[in-house]
């Protein structure tokens, strides 16, 4: 087994405000962050670490000064600065924050927020009319905005507060700076609560989620060190989600890189180009849309032969140690800005055929496994040591073993260690259904450990396919095999039923065409396009694992926000 090589030396920190204030002094010349308010800023605004700092300082006072310490704050919100402040203020005020999804309909959103008991609520400014209906079924009366009001949401400021984020770090800088005795002799208590997260969940509906600081901590203090980041990254992910608040704002903070607010999907592509991130932090669905259309381009200009070739050639001079990937796949490349070394992906396996690709254009991609319960990250892959079709090495805070191994080595992933929730919010029997009798937190995830001690998902416990002969099929695999066929975006494979009810043995590919491909090439009948490529996957794989059954839908899969496919809410009659 290959030994570790530690990139960053571990640095631990007592708590939240001990992150931000450290980083505050060693980062003290680089940007925290960038960004625009509007699509026709030219040049983004930037903060660095020491004015990120004083913002967190202001804000924490001014929740402490109103009283919040303890208290449970929803924040509901898309990608801000004011909302990674908010996140390190609530937590250093030692009060707890609540991240919703902010495309959640409002009647969810107030139900959650009643359920989560919180006491106040922080929001972007166009989702007055969602607070409004919050406000009315919860009672909350102390209502602030992430943002301020714009030309764009002014019309909204007769129905909802006009009191922001901002409005509330002044107030606590001159607080501050009066005294700080306060923010500083504030006690902390790391073990406690701190974030409570409402899973949007794939399989059914979420559970609140009790994560302490101590939590998120130890886990991102740990992944940062076999990591080779870049200066400078564009944050896509969600906040609300666990991955895109403890990875991107909290590990970020620790390694001192800048992340360039994304103003949202419909901006990445002229992003990229603009900012020319060296890293990026990414789920599979991203990389996968790029991916299809870098291939699709190539296609177009009729390239394919030369792009082969030119792969052959770079895969050759790099076993030389001849690096030439940046000069020949400039093209490629400069569809991320030029600069991209790097992209870190979690919450599904990598299509390995994809890996390969980007690596061959000179982008190596680090898959992960986490879930929200281990705050989020349980294994990465390292720089130094990246194991192909796997999602890395167990986090040394951690014992993983694997449930009830096959013959196969396969079993139920079951972890523990200090990045594991605390449980779930009041709910007993959940939280005890969740950890085995040894204390090990059970993943709902199988997986095996391969011989270089790498982690490798197989599929989802709630998605087994058991046939009527005992064998197990684990769909992820039939899919990671097929979704990248041309003219498939997306996949699921289940087992189906019929009226009568369960069809044992029967197994179903149901796809979502790409309408893009399918227009491009002219192709009436998606079925038939698609049947060649279903008949070959099934002359080589195992009897039990071919499909029997080809449907292609003619609408979206169901999906959440981080654009998983929710599982539970597909039809899967076949007759």
């Amino acid at each position: 087994m290959k030994k570790r090589e530690i990139l960053h030396e571990k640095v631990t920190y007592t708590d939240m405000r001990d992150l931000v204030e450290r980083a505050g002094e060693l980062y003290a010349d680089r940007n925290a962050y960038s960004f625009k308010r509007k699509a026709s800023q030219k040049e983004p605004t930037t903060v660095t670490f020491p004015e990120m700092r004083d913002a967190v300082r202001g804000l924490a006072t001014e929740f402490l000064a109103r009283g919040y310490k303890g208290k449970h704050i929803a924040v509901i919100g898309k990608n801000s600065y004011e909302w990674y402040c908010s996140y390190y203020a609530i937590l250093i005020a030692d009060a707890v924050i609540v991240p919703l999804d902010r495309d959640w309909a409002a009647a969810d959103l107030a139900d959650t927020v009643l359920k989560a008991e919180c006491e106040v609520l922080v929001c972007d400014p166009e989702l007055a009319d969602k607070a409004a209906v919050i406000c009315e079924k919860t009672g909350i009366k102390d209502v602030f905005y992430l943002a301020p009001v714009t030309e764009e949401t002014e019309a909204e400021e007769e129905k909802a507060p006009v009191i922001t984020i901002g409005d509330l770090t002044e107030a606590g800088k001159a607080k501050f700076a009066e005294s700080s005795d306060v923010y500083f002799n504030n006690s902390i208590d790391v073990n406690k609560m701190s974030i409570l997260v409402f899973t949007s969940g794939t399989t059914g509906k979420g559970k609140g989620v009790m994560l302490s600081q101590n939590n998120v901590l130890s886990d991102m203090t740990e992944v940062v060190q076999y990591v080779d980041f870049g200066k400078i990254t564009v944050g896509v992910l969600p906040p609300h989600h666990t991955f895109g608040s403890s990875v991107m704002i909290v590990g970020h903070t620790i390694i001192g890189a800048e992340i360039y607010i994304s103003s949202g999907l419909r901006y990445i592509q002229k992003e990229l180009k603009e900012i020319k991130p060296e890293h990026m932090v990414l789920v599979p669905l991203y990389l996968e849309t790029f991916y299809r259309k870098i291939l699709a381009n190539i296609k177009a200009q009729k390239k394919e032969k030369l792009f082969a070739v030119m792969t052959k050639i770079s895969n050759f001079l790099c076993k030389l140690g001849i690096d030439l990937r940046k000069k020949l796949f400039k093209e490629v490349r400069a569809a991320f800005g030029g600069e991209l070394k790097m992209a870190i992906s979690g919450g599904a396996p990598l299509n390995r055929e994809m890996v390969d690709f980007f690596e061959a254009c000179g982008i190596g991609t680090l898959n992960g496994y986490g879930i929200t319960e281990c705050a989020p990250i349980i294994s990465v892959n390292h720089t130094k040591n990246n194991v192909k079709g796997s999602v890395g090495f167990v986090l040394d805070v951690e014992d993983l073993k694997i449930s009830e191994p096959n013959e196969d080595g396969e079993g139920e992933i079951c972890v523990k260690g200090p990045n594991v929730m605390m449980g779930y919010y009041k709910d007993e029997e959940a939280t005890a259904e969740a950890f085995d009798e040894d204390g090990y937190f059970k993943t709902g995830d199988y997986g095996k450990i391969g011989k270089k001690g790498a982690l490798f998902i197989t599929g989802r416990k709630k998605n087994l396919i058991i046939l009527s002969n005992g064998k197990n099929v684990y769909p992820e695999e039939i899919e990671n095999e097929l979704n990248t066929v041309p003219g498939v975006l997306d996949i699921v494979v289940y087992e189906g039923q019929s009226k009568r009810g369960l069809q044992h043995n029967a197994i179903v590919a149901e796809i979502y065409p790409d309408a893009e491909y399918i227009e491009k090439n002219e192709i009436t009948d998606i079925k038939a396009h698609l049947q060649p490529y279903v008949d070959a996957y099934n002359r080589t794989a195992v009897p039990y694992k071919k499909i029997t059954v080809l449907k292609v839908r003619t609408e979206e899969f169901p999906k959440n926000t981080l654009r998983k496919i929710m599982r539970f809410k597909i039809d899967t009659t076949i007759d």
